[in-house]
């Protein structure tokens, strides 16, 4: 009987472990919707539409198509490299106007799950 209550027990704790997914951090889209309208993000993007430059949408797709991620989309806003525009010109990129890391990566977040 004491064999019994401890394989329940333990297949018990198993299931309950088994269940439990890693806490995942949300994107505040509110926080890195105002940080990019604070930084003159949306004049040149849009969410789904191209402007002069890309839509977030296209930059998540090459984003993921290339295998890129946070890192490079934080490198992208804060370094201001060239980047080649919708009509085929070329400017340097604007820096966002922030180092707080969790606001860079906020936003680099919210950017590439469009």
């Amino acid at each position: 009987m004491k064999h019994q209550t401890k394989l329940l027990l333990t297949g018990t704790l198993l299931l309950v472990l088994g269940g439990v997914s890693p806490v995942q951090a949300q994107v505040d889209e509110v926080a890195a919707k105002a940080l990019a309208k604070k930084n003159d993000c949306f004049k040149c993007h849009d969410v789904t539409k191209s402007k002069k430059g890309p839509s977030y949408q296209k930059i998540a797709a090459k984003y993921k198509e290339k295998k890129l991620g946070e890192k490079e989309a934080i490198k992208q806003m804060t370094t201001g490299p060239k980047v080649k525009l919708e009509d085929g010109t070329e400017e340097e990129h604007k820096n966002i106007e922030t180092r707080d890391p969790k606001e860079l990566s906020n936003l680099a977040q919210w950017i590439l799950s469009r």
